[in-house]
């Protein structure tokens, strides 16, 4: 078993874009979400709010996880794909995948943690290599998914939770690693960033920029943001 674990942020830490908004735009830019202006505005007033650390992550998955409902998982399997194609292949950039690849050439066991639901963020970690995934777990029954969350969210202090259990499910804790990094653009991720060793504000905003500039965390700026 290794003995250093990695945790990645994916939204404007790996990727210079938010695949969650990009994900509801590029659903309604296609008819695939209903009117596409009101989508549009709702999308964009969620993501004022989760920038500025005020958004109810109930508004948010309500919102994100229903257009999942509006389509069988073959259509949404096929939406992805495009979707991979289209949006997320073109801004991958090399210094995330190299900030990947080193950890993973370590021998460290790396895993994706972001608030976006699984269903967008899974095909994202597998380009990156990353073999492991906590997003927000769309509720799936009876052969479609019910729009509604199962699960904490992995938002905020839920991304401690969600790692805690998954590492819980590996007869681990944080405790068990010599080393444990988390990379992060968000001040909603301070939860995370203090209860790992090696703390790194990625991209910061700049709440963050300015926590980490107090705590003495390191600032790793890997690209200019879209």
């Amino acid at each position: 078993m290794t003995q250093r674990l990695a945790l990645f942020d994916l939204d404007h830490t790996l990727l210079p874009i938010d695949t969650d908004r990009h994900w509801v735009d590029f659903l309604a830019r296609n008819g695939w979400a209903g009117d596409p202006e009101i989508v549009r505005a709702k999308n964009h007033e969620l993501m004022e709010k989760y920038t500025a650390g005020t958004l109810k992550i109930e508004e948010s998955v309500e919102f994100m996880l229903g257009f999942l409902n509006l389509h069988t998982p073959y259509d949404l399997a096929r939406f992805h794909e495009q979707y991979m194609h289209e949006v997320v292949r073109p801004a991958m950039r090399d210094e995330a995948v190299s900030l990947v690849a080193k950890h993973l050439e370590q021998g460290d066991l790396c895993c994706l943690v972001s608030a976006t639901n699984e269903f967008v963020i899974a095909p994202v970690a597998r380009a990156f290599g990353i073999p492991h995934v906590i997003g927000t777990v769309p509720e799936y029954k009876n052969g479609r998914y019910t729009g509604k969350v199962s699960g904490t969210p992995s938002y905020q202090g839920g991304k401690v939770t969600r790692v805690n259990e998954w590492l819980a499910h590996m007869d681990l804790t944080l405790a068990d690693f010599t080393e444990t990094w988390f990379y992060s653009d968000s001040q909603n991720d301070v939860p995370l960033l203090e209860v790992v060793s090696h703390p790194v504000a990625t991209n910061p905003v700049p709440p963050l920029r300015e926590l980490a500039r107090e705590k003495g965390w390191p600032v790793l700026d890997l690209f200019p943001l879209q």
